[in-house]
């Protein structure tokens, strides 16, 4: 009688130290899309009993998002996330500025960065400004760069992805103004954790997947008066200029995700991981990127690391029982170092070095000084061997 295959055990889930790459669905969110996604199947733009509460759906999520964002639900437009939104925003304002110049900066998201190139090679005047050693901006760089008066349109990240350095987003946009531009925002990595209000940008881009909502859906809020060229054909479901059936389920879980964030207790929880992190990597050799740690110029939930002598490649797979990242999601599978650790002066050799650590709500001190003891042993016996 032949014995049927004993099952293979699954192995746990990692802790998760890559919290800027993307978070958790959260409860909220999830029982949110429930009903949406179970029965509630209806097209917003239907014009029958369906249809309108598929709509109300949509337009209860719009307030949430814009009130957890401290600025008017009219001006927010749902995209399919902060690369569409940054490219809704550079491309469409840029093809009605004919003539006038994009400024932008060298630690910018890869989906910026790759929208400004794209517009320099339309004949777009594109101005790349380089940061600081710590990633923060050159404020007397960018002002000589806006007194030009060509200058159109400021892209700016609110917290940067990597370095987690915190710009003055406040007073960029108002120094943008003074000069005739408009100031927009890559807010993906801000949204939810810092208070945005009263920003001064003229658009600012978001993204569900990063506060707890499911990926698939984020926005651009863009302040009345701003004009965007489309850069989809169809209906223009949204607000005119962006086009494609809407997504109420997805709507839905953004809105229950940016209406439960606690930005204040979501700081607090981070800042008090970021101490222990710090204490617990003392025990081995690094040097830590971007601006001071626990400074107010640095989101907490953020560690980048350089572990010297160490390929961070070397530590991820020695390391299985922990989600680590050496970069940005969106470019680790490229090969290439980050733009970011270059920008900020790092040799490619010390890029390839170094870790980005981040956590979210969900990681307990406890799991954090249980992952920061692997890693810390890890990298003691790797060293000898590097």
């Amino acid at each position: 009688m032949r014995r049927s295959p004993g099952r293979r055990a699954v192995p746990p889930e990692p802790i998760d130290l890559d919290a800027q790459a993307t978070s958790p669905l959260s409860p909220a969110a999830l029982k949110a899309m429930l009903p949406l996604l179970q029965g509630q199947h209806w097209n917003p733009h239907s014009a029958h009993r369906g249809g309108r509460i598929a709509k109300a759906a949509l337009e209860v999520a719009r307030a949430q998002v814009a009130a957890q964002l401290g600025e008017a639900a009219e001006g927010l437009v749902f995209t399919s996330g902060a690369t569409e939104a940054n490219n809704l925003a550079l491309k469409g304002y840029m093809e009605s500025a004919p003539g006038k110049a994009l400024l932008t900066f060298a630690t910018e998201h890869s989906c910026v960065l790759e929208s400004a190139r794209h517009l320099e090679r339309k004949g777009v005047p594109l101005i790349l400004l380089p940061v600081r050693a710590d990633g923060l901006p050159d404020l007397a760089a960018y002002e000589a760069a806006l007194t030009t008066g060509e200058v159109a349109l400021v892209s700016a990240m609110w917290v940067n992805n990597e370095v987690g350095s915190i710009w003055p987003i406040r007073e960029m946009a108002a120094m943008a103004h003074a000069h005739g531009a408009r100031f927009h925002t890559d807010a993906a990595q801000a949204f939810a954790k810092l208070g945005l209000s009263g920003s001064g940008a003229d658009m600012i881009s978001l993204s569900a997947h990063k506060i707890g909502g499911p990926k698939g859906i984020g926005a651009l809020w863009v302040r009345p008066g701003v004009k965007l060229v489309p850069q989809m054909d169809g209906g223009g479901q949204e607000a005119g200029i962006r086009s494609g059936t809407q997504a109420p389920a997805l709507a839905a879980g953004f809105g229950a995700a940016a209406s439960a964030a606690d930005p204040k207790a979501t700081e607090a929880h981070a800042r008090l991981l970021a101490g222990i992190a710090l204490e617990t990597l003392a025990a081995v050799p690094h040097r830590i990127n971007g601006p001071a740690p626990l400074g107010p110029d640095r989101w907490p939930g953020n560690l980048s690391v350089t572990f010297p002598g160490i390929e961070a490649g070397r530590l991820i797979s020695a390391l299985p029982g922990l989600a680590l990242s050496s970069g940005s999601a969106c470019s680790s599978g490229s090969g290439r170092p980050s733009h970011v650790l270059a920008a900020l002066g790092l040799p490619t050799v010390e890029a390839r070095q170094t870790l980005r650590l981040g956590w979210n709500d969900g990681i307990s001190a406890d799991m954090l000084l249980d992952a920061l003891h692997q890693l810390v042993a890890a990298a003691t016996r790797l060293r000898p061997a590097a």
